[in-house]
């Protein structure tokens, strides 16, 4: 009895102990049910905000959010880099936009926006165009069928 005590001990300390906290490096993104971009959103947690993770699998991490939640982030949108939110200890404050927060922590600001508007050397048409665009899911599940693309039949 006490070994299978001790063996339960042990898997659940190196289950605890490959757990890492990562920070969200992206302005949103969703927690899938399953490791797929067409897998069932459980939550979407913001740029900045940390979550446990597991071990990385196909470029999937297993995670648990801070309230709790459990399902699947892809590699990209995570860092295991703290991400500070604005100089000093604490989080952000709400006077700036999540896209603004984004930004400026790749060193593009409104700053930078307008000299470069001012210069003319950006057209920002498109950009402006494209960020509107709002695809569903059953959208990417077609393209990914007629595309014969991976996850065209999920």
């Amino acid at each position: 009895m006490k070994i299978r005590a001790l063996a339960v001990l042990l898997a659940v300390s190196a289950s605890v102990a490959l757990a890492t906290s990562m920070s969200v490096q992206v302005r949103n993104v969703k927690v899938r049910a399953t490791p797929s971009q067409l897998g069932r959103v459980i939550a979407t947690v913001e740029y900045g905000a940390k979550v446990q993770t597991g071990a990385l699998q196909r470029g999937w991490y297993p995670v648990t959010t801070a309230d709790g939640k459990k399902g699947w982030l892809h590699e990209s949108a995570l860092s295991t880099k703290p991400i500070a939110m604005r100089a000093g200890t604490s989080d952000a404050a709400t006077g700036v936009s999540d896209d603004e927060v984004a930004l400026a922590g790749k060193g593009f600001n409104e700053q930078v926006e307008a000299k470069l508007k001012a210069e003319g050397t950006l057209d920002y048409t498109w950009v402006d165009r494209m960020a509107a665009f709002v695809i569903s899911e059953e959208q990417i599940k077609e393209f990914r069928a007629q595309g014969n693309l991976p996850g065209g039949a999920q």
